[in-house]
């Protein structure tokens, strides 16, 4: 297990190289200039230059890359362009907004989707297998940004439940902080849940026909606990790593959701950089998000060996 698990922290450093050197060259490749971007449309090409040699973006492409990555190194990750402050301190700021909106939701969604999953399973053919499946597709084909205003302006404008936008630090209290992220969790979560949903009733139906389900029947055991401690138990294991995914896709995916409701996160700090041009920032945000993804992939599979003893790396 040991040699596994260094072997893969091993693995993630040419995989973050990769991502270092694409979106590095990407960034470069596309059109705009943030040096005009910072002088404005009537500055010179002499004021445009100036600013270009203070942000270093006339050293060559080489120079650059490899200056960044050597503060990378220091542990500085620049000073953004646009806010002009360094970027280690724009996403301290900013992390927790997207964390906890990721956390909430990959709670609300686990918490809905797999019971609907099992019930969908164990009802096989039912109303409620269809109702769950239409669920699912419906959930798959509408965008975030139509089901977060939907929400909206049901929740916020007519019925007054819940605030429109903003966001209250965890510090400023729990009942705050929980009600300014119900709405975007919801609007985020329909589309997980979804997904999870289906992957959860396609993994217990392939377990409830296997023989250690009959004979836990035959032993008189009721059938919540067979559903549990057997069927779902035993296809656990494709239902964490859909989970996982969902969750890995979900930190980059709150772009949306942040813009929609107006969280300052690191969705929408990315929007904003992006408008911008800013290039410390951008980076720093996409390597960070990259990150995170691969270490909840480790994650997963460490987690293989818990659900099911017979896997050993």
């Amino acid at each position: 297990m040991a040699y596994y698990l260094l072997k893969r922290i091993l693995a993630t450093i040419p995989v973050m190289l990769f991502v270092a050197i694409f979106i590095f060259l990407l960034l470069r490749m596309t059109p705009g200039d943030p040096a005009a971007m910072i002088a404005g449309d009537f500055a010179s090409d002499a004021q445009i230059a100036e600013i270009r040699g203070k942000l270093g973006l006339d050293e060559p492409i080489v120079s650059q890359f490899f200056i960044w990555i050597g503060n990378i190194f220091e542990g500085d990750l620049g000073e953004s362009f646009y806010f002009k402050k360094q970027v280690s301190e724009l996403i301290s700021a900013r992390i927790e907004p997207t964390l906890s909106l990721s956390l909430v939701t990959i709670v609300l969604t686990v918490a809905i989707a797999v019971p609907l999953g099992v019930i969908a399973a164990y009802r096989q053919g039912s109303w409620i297998d269809r109702v769950v499946m239409g669920f699912s597709v419906l959930g798959f084909s509408v965008p975030v940004f139509v089901i977060g205003f939907g929400l909206v302006w049901l929740f916020s404008i007519e019925l007054d439940w819940f605030p429109v936008q903003g966001y209250k630090r965890l510090a400023d209290g729990v009942g705050p902080w929980i009600v300014h992220l119900v709405l975007p969790a919801l609007a985020l979560s329909v589309i997980f849940v979804a997904f999870i949903a289906r992957m959860t009733r396609t993994s217990v139906l392939e377990v409830l026909n296997e023989d250690y389900i009959r004979t836990a029947r035959a032993k008189g055991q009721t059938e919540t606990k067979v559903l549990i401690r057997h069927a779902l138990r035993n296809a656990a294991v494709p239902i964490i790593t859909v989970i996982g995914f969902a969750f890995a896709i979900l930190i980059g995916g709150v772009v949306v959701t942040e813009s929609v409701f107006n969280i300052p996160g690191l969705g929408l700090l990315t929007v904003e950089a992006v408008l911008n041009r800013d290039f410390p920032a951008i980076q720093a945000v996409v390597l960070l998000f990259s990150l995170i993804y691969v270490l909840i992939n480790l994650v997963i599979d460490m987690s293989y060996t818990v659900l099911d003893p017979r896997i050993r790396y």
